[in-house]
């Protein structure tokens, strides 16, 4: 995963659990805005959350934050 999309995911993370506490979740898609303006971006996304590490559509944001700190 590129380290643009890294910083992304921890900083969507980090703003959620701020505002909804350590037991909030989101899907890949918190990380994009509502048109799909890099689908390469996108698919890259999707395949590290779907295919690589097989998670649900909604995760833990502290455990996703977790996960890509330690890639």
């Amino acid at each position: 995963m590129r380290k643009s999309l890294q910083a992304k995911i921890i900083a969507v993370c980090d703003k959620k659990i701020a505002q909804k506490g350590t037991t909030v979740g989101l899907s890949f898609y918190a990380f994009f805005a509502n048109k799909n303006d890099d689908p390469e971006l996108l698919m890259e996304a999707a395949t590290w959350w779907i295919m690589t590490h097989k998670l649900d559509h909604f995760e833990k944001a502290v455990k996703i934050k977790t996960m890509v700190m330690a890639e």
